[in-house]
């Protein structure tokens, strides 16, 4: 697999009649190794490891509904008080990001209404501020450590 802008990692990666396959530690399975899955394997061990991010309060391929619709959030991060508070998007390498990937985060965060908004292609990474009560959003230099995450409540955006 390609390399990325994150710190290398060491995962549990296997063969088998499936093909590739990683360990995922936050859904505590093996799930097929694509591009994608590369990219937010990477992502999980940065905010786990160097963020401090409790592996107990982050959620992959979450569920949600959106208009009726079913849709999967790629990582879902909730605070201490089990609310949400980041949302990240994550593309495989070769997928530029736009504002279209923008968009879909934000269509994601309709209802759940969390602080931050994260897209990554694993080459570029882009993290929001999102001020709900003031219709704002803040691109940010660096990524949120989890103590300014679980900081904050549904009252605080």
């Amino acid at each position: 697999m390609q390399r990325l802008n994150l710190p290398t990692y060491s995962f549990n990666i296997k063969s088998d009649v499936k093909g590739e396959q990683i360990f995922d530690k936050c859904r505590n399975k093996w799930v097929s190794l694509t591009p994608e899955e590369w990219v937010r394997q990477h992502l999980l061990q940065y905010f786990i490891n160097e963020l401090n991010y409790p592996v107990s309060l982050v959620a992959t391929e979450m569920s949600i509904q959106i208009h009726g619709l079913s849709r999967r959030c790629d990582i879902v991060v909730f605070n201490r008080k089990a609310m949400p508070v980041l949302i990240a998007e994550c593309k495989a390498p070769i997928i530029p990001l736009n504002q279209k990937v923008f968009d879909q985060v934000s269509r994601y965060n309709y209802d759940m209404k969390v602080p931050y908004l994260l897209i990554s292609n694993g080459l570029k990474h882009y993290c929001a501020k999102i001020d709900t009560e003031n219709n704002k959003v803040e691109l940010l230099d660096k990524f949120p450590d989890y103590s300014v995450l679980d900081n904050h409540s549904s009252d605080d955006n």
